[in-house]
């Protein structure tokens, strides 16, 4: 077969497999298709596909098909960052600073230090889990980060699921998790810190400002059909820009819509372009993902490491907003609502992974790890977040 066939053999197995299982199991409950996606990615790599049928997975991922998928999958998730860049609000986040400042520095700060404390138990238990480039406090720290991440995206999916995107709740969360968005992609930054790109760094930090500027002004003086389109020539700019400096092209990406107000475009547009975007290209991203997970060490210790990783994961998330819930003397329930909403990865995780992997900063191993983690994660928030709700409604509406 030609490389054109079996790159759509790729893509026939691509949007296929993971569309059936979803429709013929209807996991939509507890595994929205994105889920099964990100699942069918990890089945369809060397460790299960591989495997299993050896001889198949090397002739159709060959290094060619490959080739092309990731081209897709990079281009994909650029767009799907950018976009959740532009989407956030942080007017909302300021008017309510203190309460959301205090909850937002309790969901990430908890998690982050039992994630921290995760990676550092996985580096004393056994070698293999830090990158070929990682200093161990890069290692620990990316861990730790990636414990600490919502995915803001698949939050909002859940949050309409639970018919709640709209109502006084799902705002509030909505700004806790935008807030830990910004801080998240700031503590990225600072690990991929190089020191041999100092000069390059600095340039880059330097002169986005001046650019970003230029570009808003730029953007109030366009109609709206046209600021899509140069919109995405300053996604590409910046993702050259922000990679060349050695920041990571994904960086560059979230900037560029970060610096950018979202009334400057229609807002059904935006969720329809975004829809079409997980939709069209992002399960190329699933597939690509999959493709780089590694069972080298062994199915437990990954599979270990993933439980492990998911305990901090959740157990910080939960606890850190207690912690909020008391300081600001949320009613009963809350904390552990939002808490389990909260702890949602999938996307944003995966991504941020995908970047520690791509610096070396942690091992296939790890990124293994913590994909199962983001998965398993997200697979727990809508069955256990729907009886909670639940009685929350039914005490708000008790006389």
């Amino acid at each position: 077969m030609t490389t054109t066939e079996l790159f759509l053999v790729a893509m026939l197995i691509v949007f296929s497999v993971p569309y059936l299982v979803w429709r013929l199991a209807r996991t939509d409950y507890w595994s929205p298709l994105v889920v099964v996606q990100i699942v069918g990615g990890v089945l369809l790599g060397p460790g299960v596909l591989g495997a299993a049928l050896p001889e198949f997975h090397r002739t159709v991922f060959n290094p060619q098909v490959i080739g092309a998928l990731n081209g897709i999958a990079w281009w994909a998730v650029m767009i799907f960052v950018f976009v959740a860049g532009i989407e956030l609000d942080l007017s909302q986040a300021w008017a309510r600073r203190r309460e959301t400042g205090i909850t937002a520095a309790c969901a990430l700060l908890v998690p982050l230090a039992s994630g921290c404390l995760a990676a550092l138990l996985l580096l004393g238990w056994r070698d293999g889990w830090a990158g070929s480039g990682g200093a161990p406090w890069q290692v620990v720290l990316g861990i730790g980060m990636a414990c600490a991440v919502t995915a803001l995206p698949i939050l909002v999916l859940f949050l309409e699921k639970l018919d709640i995107l709209r109502q006084p709740l799902g705002q509030r969360i909505l700004r806790y998790a935008s807030l830990d968005d910004i801080a998240i992609w700031g503590v990225l930054a600072l690990i991929l810190l190089d020191w041999e790109r100092a000069g390059r760094q600095l340039g880059f930090l330097l002169l986005f400002p001046v650019a970003a500027m230029a570009m808003r002004a730029l953007m109030r003086r366009l109609p709206e059909r046209d600021r899509w389109y140069v919109g995405l020539i300053w996604l590409a700019a910046s993702g050259l820009a922000g990679d060349w400096a050695g920041l990571h092209y994904m960086v560059g990406a979230f900037l560029a819509g970060a610096v950018l107000d979202a009334r400057w475009f229609d807002q059904a547009r935006m969720d329809l372009f975004r829809d079409h975007i997980l939709l069209a290209v992002m399960p190329v991203f699933f597939l690509s993902t999959g493709l780089r997970t590694n069972w080298a060490m062994g199915g437990s210790a990954v599979i270990g490491g993933a439980v492990l990783l998911l305990v901090a994961s959740v157990v910080g998330k939960l606890a850190g907003l207690h912690l909020a819930g008391r300081l600001l003397h949320w009613g009963k329930g809350e904390a552990s609502l939002i808490g389990w909403l909260l702890q949602t990865k999938a996307l944003i995780m995966i991504i941020f992974a995908n970047i520690l992997l791509d610096k070396a900063i942690i091992s296939a191993e790890t990124f293994t790890a913590l994909l199962l983690m983001a998965v398993m994660s997200t697979m727990l928030t809508i069955p256990i977040v729907t009886p909670k709700l639940r009685r929350i409604r039914a005490v708000q509406a008790a006389p």
